[in-house]
């Protein structure tokens, strides 16, 4: 696997083989989304719904797309930000990796209680998505970075 910390020029997801890779980069702040080089529309534009900023570069080869949490947003609240849209990515359908350092259970316990109970989302600075209409699954696998 590719280490972590290399420039947004690689992808995360690839080499994992999953569709979504959420990880903090290495010697920064910066929550990163990687997903799969050719990732369909549908699932960026879940990452985009959950409020997660895209960014997108393209080369001689592939075009690489990922997204990443707010800068300007506190810790907290970018963890809780890129935890929250991973049920709704799992009931879509996709394999989903998090790093246990940005993976906030009782944000996950909230959307997923919100998903199930087809609630809307609690009114916080960071909630910008509609919940699935669905259950979500059991809780993603995780890696220690």
């Amino acid at each position: 696997m590719t280490p972590k910390g290399r420039s947004p020029i690689g992808n995360a997801a690839d080499d994992a083989g999953s569709d979504v890779e959420i990880y903090r980069r290495a010697l920064s702040s910066t929550i990163h989304a990687d997903t799969r080089t050719g990732a369909p529309e549908e699932l960026l534009a879940l990452l985009d719904r959950a409020g997660l900023e895209r960014h997108t570069v393209e080369t001689a080869g592939p075009v690489y797309t990922w997204h990443e949490a707010p800068g300007h947003l506190p810790e907290d609240e970018q963890k809780r930000l890129v935890t929250r849209a991973v049920p709704a990515l799992l009931i879509a359908g996709y394999i989903v990796n998090a790093t246990n350092d940005v993976f906030d259970p009782a944000a996950y316990q909230d959307a997923v209680a919100e998903i199930r109970g087809h609630r809307p989302p609690q009114p916080t600075a960071t909630t910008t998505a509609s919940p699935a209409p669905a259950p979500a699954p059991a809780r993603p696998r995780t890696r220690t970075a």
